[in-house]
């Protein structure tokens, strides 16, 4: 069992904490000796996993652009190095390549230092295999060895220097002269202007990768490394950060932009006209080049995507939509699943811009998603066709809402089960209330069109303390009328803060 020092690390599937001090109510609790124990805990669980000698192990690390990414990645390399750990220390890197360093270079496992579009101050550590990421589980057995103070013998291991990002653009190049086939085969993009928004984060490689391939990429911002991210957050899902790659290309006069967050598993994107290609219009863009050659599919996707989404999928595009769990991990673990049942899943997506596609490993890559769509747009352009032609049937909601309510009892979990419990029961109850029949996270119910023409969903958060609520309705007003008819059922219950 872990005690509440160590649990308050863990954060779904990933080691996150506090790594900087100086700021008032965020302690610093990460550090040099915290991480050199977690470090050590690695060890142990790969040595297990991979049942290998922990002196026999290769680990590869890197970091993104945080400024403690370089104290805890030096931490990190000494203690596994001290086992005899062989440490390929990648510098700045995206956590994808992390794990493609498990596939091209054979390592055993991988350490990447992110806390990935949380502020400069906070830092984590993400764990790879060849099987892909770590579930919670994992996380806990990592914490439970620093707990204790286990470690395997003492060892003399050794750290080289890695430049796998070179190998990994040179990985994203040849996928995109493959898919896209142009006559000057080398130059894919010539002729096409696409700008990138890193955030300063590590993302500003891709800049590279485009302009390998003859893309123009002037009017591109904040591609330098910074780990105080000056400019705005790294993160796709911050209204900042659209609004600067938005700005971005309507400056440049771009043909395409796209955006990452710090650490590049996630990714967005912006149309010629500005517009962005995010969220529900996103997962409709990816749904539909996976369902290219895979006819009926299935697309995972988490709890909280449109029923105008659900529609596309299942109407224009021909394929099958699974609504799940938020939580990248989940669906991803989803898609997995489904895969092993002999479903044909090709892509598990979150409507935060995490892309997992079967034919990358189901590993959430924002360079790989933005790649393949990259190649769709040259591909369209053939035609005289652009990118906003896939998703012009999508229909979207006029109105749209999140508000998070705080729960109050000390055991959120427990309260969150029991409200949830019975909502459904009143739900059920109530005239006029349509309890989804595909939800599998919280209480989904829908409205027709005298009732609000919408839906909501009232969930609990994956880790915090908070219920999350979404409303969506294809009328004016119709939000408010969904959150009153909701209000008559919250204000019964015990343990929100409304």
């Amino acid at each position: 069992m872990l005690n509440n020092f160590y649990k308050q690390f863990k954060s779904g599937t990933d080691i996150r904490g506090v790594a900087v001090d100086g700021f008032e109510g965020q302690k610093l609790n990460l550090t040099d000796e915290v991480v050199a124990s977690m470090a050590r805990g690695f060890a142990l669980w790969l040595g297990g996993k991979v049942r290998k000698p922990v002196n026999t192990l290769t680990v590869t690390i890197g970091r993104d652009s945080r400024i403690s990414g370089p104290r805890i990645a030096k931490i990190v390399a000494d203690e596994l190095c001290s086992a005899g750990v062989r440490v390929l220390d990648c510098g700045l890197a995206s956590t994808p390549s992390m794990f493609m360093t498990t596939v091209d270079l054979g390592a055993d496992g991988a350490v990447m230092i992110t806390a990935s579009h949380h502020p400069f101050n906070r830092n984590g550590l993400k764990f790879f295999t060849r099987s892909g990421g770590l579930e919670g589980s994992d996380i806990e057995k990592i914490l439970e060895f620093a707990q204790n103070g286990e470690k395997a013998p003492e060892a003399q291991g050794a750290v080289e220097s890695c430049d796998y990002m070179t190998q990994y653009k040179e990985h994203l190049k040849d996928i995109i002269k493959k898919g896209v086939s142009a006559e000057n085969y080398d130059k894919p993009l010539s002729g096409f202007k696409i700008v990138v928004d890193a955030g300063n984060g590590v993302g500003g490689f891709y800049a590279d990768v485009l302009n390998d391939l003859g893309a123009d990429t002037e009017g591109s911002r904040y591609l330098d490394p910074d780990g105080m991210f000056p400019n705005h957050v790294p993160n796709p899902e911050n209204k900042e950060a659209m609004k600067s790659i938005c700005e971005a290309v309507r400056e440049s006069n771009a043909d395409l932009g796209v955006i990452f967050d710090t650490d590049v598993d996630r990714g967005g994107a912006v149309d010629k006209s500005g517009n962005e290609i995010n969220r529900n219009r996103l997962v409709a863009l990816a749904s539909a080049i996976a369902l290219e050659g895979n006819d009926g599919g299935t697309i995972v996707t988490d709890s909280i995507t449109s029923s105008g989404l659900k529609e596309f999928i299942e109407t224009d595009l021909g394929g099958k939509h699974y609504r799940y769990r938020r939580g990248y991990k989940n669906v991803i673990d989803k898609g997995l699943e489904l895969n092993a049942q002999g479903i044909n899943c090709p892509l598990a997506i979150e409507t935060s811009g995490h892309a997992a596609m079967r034919e990358n490993y189901f590993l959430d890559d924002g360079a790989y998603l933005c790649t393949k769509i990259i190649i769709k747009m040259a591909q369209l352009s053939k035609e005289g066709k652009n990118i906003e032609s896939i998703t012009a049937s999508l229909k979207e909601p006029k109105e749209e809402t999140e508000i998070r309510f705080e729960i109050t009892e000390p055991d959120f979990r427990a309260c969150g089960e029991r409200i949830i419990s019975d909502l459904t029961a009143y739900a059920e109850e109530t005239e006029g209330w349509i309890l989804a029949d595909d939800n599998r996270e919280g209480v989904r119910v829908s409205f027709g069109e005298n009732d609000g023409n919408g839906w909501f969903l009232l969930r609990l958060s994956v880790h915090d303390p908070i219920m999350p609520l979404n409303i969506e309705s294809d009328s004016e007003g119709g939000v408010e009328i969904i959150k009153n008819k909701l209000y008559d059922f919250l204000r019964t219950t015990k343990g929100l803060k409304l």
